[in-house]
């Protein structure tokens, strides 16, 4: 499992605050807004609508609040025009961090990204320069403690057309092509397994090792690129281990 997912998984499990559960409803209903006026309000005819509104639904957003936003983004009703910008970096250790952004200023956006990354010891890169070191995929997570064993988790995924399962510690870790995910999903569902989450993700080739020392700046600089208003997702490919991630969460 990436160093992303893990330290994702951790923090999931230990909740967050109102404040910020408020603005990752806000961030997720975005996304679902921007997919549904790009690409249609059909799910079943736009994959990244159906995957930004399964990951809303997976946070708990109210049904009424996505609806709304499908709404707004397949009615095109005015307000502010959304753009998706993409920034690409480094952290402390060299890790790679690739930022994606919905913005309707993309002069505010791109100085509070670059003012993050110098701020906390990283430094934005060119356009690039980090991209090619991640994939798009799709990533579907299920909980050890309810799920079935690997066989049949297996069998009911590899018949669905998912790429791999992998071993994440106390999680599974699904992988797709983007185009399989919602399929995938379903056929897990329909087979009884309970998801807890999925998404079309970035994931890395190989991890960057990050030593013990460096990690908690990398944490910090990870979690305040997330926390930016006009930023959708963070990914890095950095490597720690799961006892300092849990330490240091």
């Amino acid at each position: 499992m990436s160093g992303h997912s893990k330290w994702s998984s951790i923090k999931r499990k230990k909740g967050a605050n109102d404040e910020k559960r408020g603005r990752m409803f806000a961030k997720l209903l975005r996304a679902v807004e921007v997919a549904a006026r790009e690409g249609g309000a059909n799910l079943e005819g736009n994959m990244t609508l159906a995957s930004a509104v399964q990951k809303a639904r997976d946070f708990s957003v109210p049904v009424d609040n996505i609806e709304r936003a499908i709404k707004r983004g397949g009615g095109d009703t005015g307000g502010a025009r959304y753009e998706e910008v993409t920034y690409e970096g480094f952290g402390p250790g060299g890790v790679a961090i690739l930022v994606e952004a919905m913005t309707d200023n993309r002069n505010r956006t791109g100085q509070e990204v670059r003012h993050t990354f110098a701020r906390l010891g990283g430094n934005l890169g060119d356009p690039g320069s980090v991209a090619r070191m991640f994939d798009r995929r799709g990533l579907i997570m299920l909980d050890k403690g309810v799920a079935p064993d690997e066989d049949q988790i297996l069998e009911v995924i590899m018949e669905a057309g998912a790429d791999d399962l992998r071993d994440g510690g106390d999680s599974w870790e699904v992988l797709t092509e983007p185009s399989d995910l919602q399929a995938v999903r379903q056929a897990l569902e329909g087979a009884g397994i309970q998801v807890a989450s999925s998404e079309l993700t970035m994931l890395p080739q190989a991890g960057v090792p990050v030593e013990r020392n460096k990690a908690e700046s990398v944490l910090r600089l990870f979690e305040s690129l997330e926390d930016l208003e006009d930023v959708q997702a963070v990914y890095s490919n950095f490597d720690i281990p799961e006892e300092i991630l849990a330490e240091t969460g």
